[in-house]
């Protein structure tokens, strides 16, 4: 076994049907009595739910969080936050959410408690991101990882297909990355591998049936395993893409890296054979790009970054972007291979 180092981030998860009614016992034991309530505009009846649950200890709602975290908006989030005098932050939503609230507590420190109704796992890192000027800065800082994360299946139950299985595979990214990372270790590899084999179960049988309360179960169970290798380990090639991605061009989060995935790994199959077999055990295939392309096929999710705004012509700024501030890669990043595979994936083709 290769020499690793291990540190565990702290965190407390409540995990179960129906734990969401357990909110307010989780803000009494932060010792906190001023919640502010964040939300997207869709789901500010979620936010609404949970302030009727914390009566006198929710201080107000902001209901204006947006994808990849505008600095606009994280300004007016933390504006809102010193004028009600709030101790403490409740995400309730999706990555979206949660990412705002990670940005308020980067510049205040006040604790997060984090309620997900998707997969993305954003709840079990430290990791943030801020969008300004078209450019997304990504950090890690231990002030934004939420204190308590409650993960009701319950609040899943409405979640479109489509966005269920995006979800689901952006978390697997997290996973399958972390297989190859230059800082992995045992524990985070035997987590991705289970996390990554239960939302290959749950996205199918989601699909089949959108209220099945098992799948929805199976894939909270592995979001959580998937986002508690994002904050653990660090990324590569195909989260630097998908930030550029976000960040510059504005695609939505989940859908591009549903659509980048298979073709980031087949980069780096060559490159990362242990983590090439534990991939496709774990998908029950002895090809994992080709497996998590046709994932994502079957069951109804896009291909295709021209599928989701893309630009044919931005290719090249995007991979020149990418290679401005490389995350570290296992294999080699060479401007004409990325030209390659940013095209396979803008025209929605199998990795090769």
């Amino acid at each position: 076994m290769n020499p690793f180092v291990y540190h565990a981030n702290p965190s407390r998860v409540v995990f179960g049907m129906g734990t969401f009614a357990q909110l307010p016992a989780e803000i009494e034991r932060l010792g906190c009595h001023r919640s502010l309530l964040l939300s997207t505009p869709h789901q500010v009846e979620l936010a609404r739910d949970a302030a009727t649950l914390l009566g006198s200890a929710a201080a107000g709602i902001f209901d204006q969080a947006q994808m990849h975290v505008p600095a606009g908006v994280a300004a007016q989030a933390s504006k809102a936050a010193k004028k009600i005098g709030a101790d403490c932050l409740v995400a309730t939503g999706g990555g979206s959410t949660i990412g705002l609230a990670k940005a308020i507590a980067l510049e205040s420190g006040l604790p997060v408690v984090a309620v997900p109704t998707t997969y993305a796992g954003s709840e079990m890192t430290p990791i943030y991101g801020i969008t300004d000027q078209g450019r997304k800065r990504t950090g890690s800082d231990a002030r934004v990882l939420p204190r308590t994360v409650i993960y009701d299946p319950e609040l899943t139950l409405g979640l479109p297909v489509v966005i269920s299985v995006t979800s689901g595979i952006n978390a697997i990214a997290h996973a399958a990355e972390a297989l190859y990372a230059r800082d992995g270790n045992p524990i985070m590899e035997t987590l991705a591998e289970l996390g990554i084999r239960a939302l290959a179960r749950a996205i199918p049988a989601i699909r089949s049936d959108v209220e099945d309360r098992q799948a929805r179960s199976d894939a909270l169970y592995g979001a959580w395993l998937c986002g508690t290798t994002l904050g653990h380990v660090g990324m590569a090639l195909h989260h630097k893409l998908c930030h550029t991605l976000g960040g510059t061009f504005n695609l939505p989060h989940a859908e591009t890296h549903t659509i980048v995935l298979p073709h980031a790994l087949a980069y780096n199959r060559k490159s990362t054979p242990r983590a090439m077999q534990i991939l496709g055990r774990a998908l029950a295939s002895e090809d994992g790009p080709r497996a998590l392309y046709e994932l994502a096929r079957d069951n109804g999710a896009p291909t295709a970054l021209r599928d989701i705004g893309f630009q044919e012509a931005d290719i090249a700024v995007a991979a020149d972007i990418a290679l401005t501030h490389p995350y570290w890669n296992p294999a080699p990043l060479a401007r004409e291979a990325l030209l390659a595979l940013l095209q396979r994936a803008y025209r929605g083709e199998p990795p090769i």
